[in-house]
C-alpha cells in the first residue's frame, strides 16, 4: 500500500525527478515525458467518466484509470537488461491488461451501427469527452514509442496504450446512440 504522508519532497527543485529504481533524470527526459501524458490521458479519462455517470461504460473507464497507474509505474521503472518480468517489487503490464481492452473492444463493437464515414469527435457531451481522452492517449503513445525509440518499453505497455485509444474511439460511439448520433465527416464539404 502506498502512503503517501508529505505531498513536497523539494527533491525536484534541481529539475530532475527520481525513478522506482532510484535513479533520477531531467523532468524534460523522455521517460518522463512520457509517464506525464499518460497522466494527463488518466485526467482526461476521469472528465469523460464524470459524463458517463453510474453506467457500465463508467465502471469500465474506471478500471482502465487504475491501469493507468500501473503503466506509470511500468514506464517509471526501467528494465534490467530488457526484462519487464513483474514481481512483487515490480509493477508491470502484463499481456492480460491488453487483452481485456480488446475483449471490450470486440464486445462493445458488436453493438454500434457500422461506419460509413470517419468520425468528427463530437455528438454528445460524453461521447465528446471520450473524444478528448483518446486523442490524449494518443499523445501518451506517441511519447510512449518515442522514449522506445531511445530505451526499452515493456511490449505489454505499448500493446495496451495502442487498445486503450481504440476503445475510448468505441465508447464514444457508443456514448452517441451507439453511432446513431455520430457527426460524420463530410470530405470538402465547404470548398
Amino acid at each position: 500500500m502506498v502512503k503517501l504522508n508529505k505531498i513536497y519532497t523539494r527533491t525536484g527543485d534541481d529539475g530532475t525527478t527520481g525513478l522506482v529504481d532510484g535513479s533520477r533524470c531531467p523532468k524534460h527526459c523522455a521517460r518522463i515525458a512520457a509517464i506525464g501524458v499518460v497522466d494527463e490521458a488518466n485526467s482526461a479519462i476521469g472528465v469523460a467518466i464524470c459524463a458517463l455517470e453510474d453506467t457500465a461504460q463508467a465502471a469500465m473507464l474506471t478500471r482502465v484509470q487504475n491501469d493507468l497507474f500501473d503503466l506509470g509505474a511500468d514506464l517509471a521503472t526501467p528494465a534490467v537488461d530488457g526484462d519487464f518480468t513483474p514481481s512483487e517489487m515490480v509493477l508491470r503490464i502484463v499481456p492480460s491488461q491488453p487483452d481485456w481492452l480488446e475483449g471490450q473492444i470486440d464486445a462493445l463493437n458488436d453493438q454500434l451501427e457500422p461506419l460509413t464515414s470517419f468520425v468528427l469527435p463530437g455528438g454528445s457531451e460524453a461521447s465528446a469527452r471520450i473524444h478528448v481522452a483518446r486523442a490524449t492517449t494518443r499523445a501518451a503513445e506517441r511519447a510512449m514509442t518515442a522514449l522506445a525509440a531511445e530505451d526499452a518499453v515493456n511490449p505489454a505497455a505499448l500493446a495496451y496504450i495502442n487498445r486503450l485509444s481504440d476503445l475510448l474511439f468505441v465508447l464514444a460511439r457508443i456514448a452517441n446512440d451507439g453511432g446513431r448520433s455520430d457527426v460524420k465527416w463530410v470530405p470538402g464539404a465547404h470548398r
